[in-house]
C-alpha cells in the first residue's frame, strides 16, 4: 500500500503544443508500485486548457473542482464538480477552464506493458 498526499507531488506544466496554463501532478504510476494504471491530478488555471488530442487508450476523468468544458469535434460539452467523464480510445478532446477560478480533475489511465 502506498499513501501519498496531492501538495507532496510537484505540480508539472504540461508543455506539449496547444497546453496553457495547466499542470499535472503524478499522484500513483509506476514509481509509486502500481502495476497497470496511473492518478494524475490536472490543475487548469482560469483560462488553462489541455491540447486538443487523440490517444489508443481510454481514459476516465473526475472533476473535483471548478467548471469547464470538454471540447469534441461536436463542440463543447460542460463539466462540474462530481461529474465523471469516460474519454474511449480515438476520441479526439481538449479540457478548457472556462470560470474564474482554477479546476482540478483527477485523470486516470492505463499504463502501457513494461518490455
Amino acid at each position: 500500500m502506498r499513501v501519498v498526499h496531492s501538495a507532496e507531488v510537484a505540480a508539472q506544466p504540461v508543455e506539449e503544443e496547444g497546453a496553457r496554463n495547466t499542470t499535472v501532478r503524478w499522484l500513483i504510476s509506476r514509481p509509486e508500485g502500481a502495476p497497470n494504471f496511473a492518478m494524475r491530478l490536472f490543475e487548469l488555471a482560469p483560462g488553462g486548457c489541455t491540447p486538443l488530442h487523440e490517444h489508443p487508450w481510454e481514459h476516465e476523468v473526475f472533476v473535483l473542482d471548478g467548471r469547464a468544458d470538454v471540447v469534441q469535434d461536436s463542440g463543447p460539452t460542460p463539466i462540474a464538480p462530481g461529474d465523471a467523464v469516460l474519454m474511449l480510445p480515438g476520441e479526439r478532446h481538449q479540457f478548457r477552464n472556462t470560470a474564474n477560478a482554477p479546476a482540478r480533475m483527477l485523470c486516470m489511465i492505463p499504463l502501457p506493458e513494461e518490455a
